[in-house]
């Protein structure tokens, strides 16, 4: 099995309680543990898969919880690092149907040193690079991209994810783009939201983005839509892949546990890049992954919600 490396934000995500989705009205908050690589690379070590995360925490108490939480999943920390400045935190509110809002503060996740003795692990094995704080500049935008070019030359299969928050880019949306299309043009696979997919191509009709997309030049694309399922999109496919039916109470972590599990059935081949030919184990892949996505969601917290390979077996059986 190949080690997916997880490079991006590790934060407590502030779950406000009991006031929908006005976070001006909140006065409870509920602390979980949070951030998109750091999900993923939990969804890949609660299945089983080898995991490691690389990404920055505060000497403060919540970072000493969020590194626990992570080591409790099973995921290697030992590439994790930490510093003076405070933990990240992210504000969540919730609406009656699970979909969620974000407001961030952000701390030690920016100061994230690169470290040049990851680079040899790389080779033959993957990196998932979660983005939702990664392009905002400092110390972590240059780590990301010194590690994606190191990714880039230990032919290593790679993984993106630009986890859009509105948040963090108002009135720069133009910015995100032209950041993302580096990544986009040189990844084996991409996974995006319905929103995504139409901000990073500049097209609503989802196919139309698919395409253009593609030209940017990713290889695999997915694109999840919810219950709806998951559009798959290759150079000889496009197709959606239905999910399960499920009673959504918070959709935090859904698509970090999609692309998680995702990456965990492709770790699994002798040689990743594999899939890449491979249309008809790429769909059974994303059929199981969809599954793995709806159990989050039926739970609060993106960590504690992601599921073992036990609860995905008997999802995919029943």
């Amino acid at each position: 099995m190949k080690t997916v490396y997880c490079i991006g934000e590790l934060l407590i995500d502030f779950v406000a309680e009991k006031q929908g989705s006005d976070l001006s009205k909140a006065d409870e908050f509920t602390k979980k543990p949070g951030g998109a690589p750091a999900n993923v690379a939990c969804a890949i070590a609660k299945l089983g898969g080898d995991s490691r995360f690389v990404g920055c925490v505060g000497f403060d108490p919540f970072g000493t919880f969020l590194l626990n939480v992570l080591e409790k999943s099973h995921v290697d920390i030992s590439l994790a690092q930490r510093s003076k400045h405070f933990t990240t935190l992210a504000f969540v509110s919730l609406a009656e149907n699970g979909e969620r809002d974000f407001v961030f503060s952000r701390g030690a996740d920016k100061k994230l040193k690169y470290d040049s003795g990851i680079k040899k692990g790389f080779n033959g094995h993957m990196v998932h690079l979660g983005a939702a704080t990664a392009l905002l500049g400092g110390d972590l935008e240059e780590a990301y991209g010194r590690y994606f070019f190191d990714a880039l030359t230990q032919d290593a299969f790679i993984s993106f994810d630009p986890n859009f928050r509105g948040d963090l880019w108002k009135e720069e949306e133009e910015t995100f783009i032209k950041k993302c299309t580096t990544f986009i043009e040189k990844s084996h696979l991409c996974k995006f939201s319905l929103e995504e997919a139409q901000l990073l191509s500049g097209e609503d009709d989802i196919e139309k983005a698919c395409d253009v997309l593609h030209k940017k030049g990713a290889q695999i694309i997915t694109v999840t839509l919810g219950g709806k399922g998951t559009l798959v999109s290759t150079a000889n496919i496009k197709t959606i892949v239905p999910s399960i039916t499920v009673n959504p109470v918070d959709t935090t972590g859904a698509g970090d546990a999609f692309i998680g599990c995702l990456l965990y059935q492709i770790s699994s081949l002798a040689h990743p890049t594999a899939i890449l030919k491979d249309d008809e184990l790429l769909l059974k892949m994303v059929k199981k992954a969809n599954i793995a996505g709806a159990i989050t969601t039926t739970n609060y917290g993106a960590i504690p919600s992601l599921p073992t390979l036990e609860q995905l077996k008997e999802k995919s059986e029943a």
